[in-house]
């Protein structure tokens, strides 16, 4: 029997708000020591009242509007209740039946086709504390709790099952973390936990409306994660159906290690939850006027950035869509492009020679060394990146060597020209200094010349690479080329 996979993602985004959702603590919580950015509000103290954020609120206002939600006139807070121990209330102050945002969807292409997925809700609740799983020198276990996230404004996205394949689900989420980070009103880092994402899938014989027992996966922290969770458990639910197993309604985490998912406990429907309207907070109206105004000073967003690279730099799709997947790449080409190298060039060349350089040698830094852009950035300017482009181009140093020069900027923070001269990697394009290299790697390779000359043209690409070689990667490979075939020539 053939069968569709259905997959609907819940993403949760911390927002950058300076203080907590419900209190004034700082919401800059990483790297303070556990439970210091607490009070009696975080701590769920009996007899505090919480205080909405107004910027988390203006931050979810323009999110739901960037995925073509419509804004609620009336929204209200409501009091979702489970007893877990990161949790000090017993309960978690969210949003029920009247969300800030609801009804919007987001386009995205995976393999050429284009979809329209829709998005349910968008709305505002706090964060939970962290538990951290310890093991004592005697082997018990034991967890400790850090309250610091505790009431950290949390933004959840509700998308609708419209997801068709682990692929589209990858998508989905990188196209919805750029426009938050174009939006700044989250890191979208998921390393850190300000962008988690939890998924839910199951499957259907193909034609079918009926789906089968729906299944959360939870516990992935990576775009890949999600991927491989999401294929390893469209697998799992086809092989359990083929071999007639029972397929239940279930929460089940990823667990990276082994490739797999594993159950954890039956899942919650909503009633289980038990929500009641907040008693402590008044609901909220939200005008039309208030809405237009926020509208109106929503920032460029990444397919309009796409279609600007496009029109104004010249560049192609395919690289203006990779450029302007996230918000920081697609400001360090834009920082590239306005600086002062290279010179005298069209600003279309300079976008491309920009695009070449970040999809090419600093992408493979970044992957080699699972960075961002930004991690890069913080050893290597826009500026020095153009700079060193500018050196290859204008022949001061060739192209394998230009490579080189920009992986010891990343791993030393110096610049480019400071490398270039302590180590004495000018490229050598004077003539004189190049045949002494060349009579050397003539006489030592006699085969290779005898293959030249018999009409075997490979051998003149070997002698070449003997030249750079024996010039340490410093000749201009060009002129290496003529004067050789000039030399071989005179024999």
């Amino acid at each position: 029997m053939d069968f569709e996979t259905v997959i609907g993602l819940e993403v949760h985004a911390q927002l950058l708000t300076k203080s907590k959702m419900y209190c004034g603590c700082s919401a800059d919580y990483a790297a303070a020591p556990p439970n210091t950015h607490v009070c009696p509000v975080c701590l769920g103290m009996p007899g505090v009242l919480p205080v909405i954020n107004k910027q988390a609120v203006e931050f979810t206002v323009m999110t739901a509007l960037a995925l073509n939600c419509t804004v609620s006139d009336y929204t209200k807070f409501d009091r979702k209740n489970y007893p877990y121990p990161d949790l000090m209330k017993g309960y978690q102050i969210s949003q029920y039946d009247a969300p800030i945002g609801k009804g919007g969807w987001l386009d995205i292409e995976v393999d050429g086709q284009k979809r329209k997925i829709g998005i349910t809700r968008v709305h505002l609740e706090e964060d939970v504390a962290k538990l951290l799983h310890r093991t004592a020198n005697d082997g018990e276990e034991y967890s400790l709790v850090d309250v610091n996230r505790s009431g950290v404004p949390l933004m959840e996205i509700v998308g609708e099952p419209d997801l068709r394949s682990p692929k589209e689900a990858e998508e989905y989420l990188r196209k919805l973390r750029g426009i938050l980070q174009y939006l700044g009103v989250s890191t979208g880092n998921m390393e850190e936990g300000s962008f988690r994402c939890d998924a839910n899938i199951s499957i259907r014989s193909e034609g079918s409306a009926e789906l089968g027992p729906k299944v959360e996966v939870k516990n992935m922290n990576s775009f890949r994660a999600v991927y491989l969770a999401m294929e390893y458990e469209a697998k799992r639910q086809r092989k359990a159906f083929s071999e007639g197993k029972k397929l239940v309604q279930e929460t089940r985490g990823w667990v990276e290690e082994k490739g797999k998912t594993v159950a954890q406990r039956s899942k919650e429907y909503a009633h289980d939850y038990r929500y009641f309207p907040e008693p402590d907070l008044p609901p909220l109206a939200i005008s039309r006027e208030r809405v237009e105004e926020i509208k109106a000073r929503l920032p460029e967003l990444p397919e309009d950035r796409r279609d600007r690279f496009m029109k104004e730099y010249g560049l192609s799709l395919y690289d203006a869509s990779l450029l302007t997947g996230t918000k920081a790449m697609a400001d360090y080409e834009e920082d590239f492009i306005k600086a002062k190298e290279p010179k005298d060039i069209p600003v279309s060349e300079r976008a491309k020679l920009g695009s070449n350089w970040l999809l090419g040698e600093i992408s493979r830094i970044m992957n080699d060394n699972n960075i961002e852009i930004d991690d890069f950035k913080r050893k290597v300017e826009p500026a020095q990146a153009a700079r060193i482009a500018a050196l290859s181009s204008e022949g001061v140093v060739n192209a394998s060597t230009a490579k080189s020069v920009l992986d010891l900027m990343f791993q030393t923070g110096k610049k480019a020209d400071e490398i270039i001269q302590e180590r004495g990697l000018s490229q050598i394009s004077d003539t004189g200094e190049l045949e002494d290299a060349i009579v050397d790697v003539i006489n030592s390779n006699t085969q290779a010349v005898s293959d030249y000359r018999s009409g075997k043209e490979e051998a003149l690409k070997f002698l070449v690479g003997q030249v750079m070689r024996a010039t340490k990667g410093r000749a201009n490979p060009a002129l290496a080329g003529e004067l050789l075939q000039k030399k071989l020539g005179e024999g």
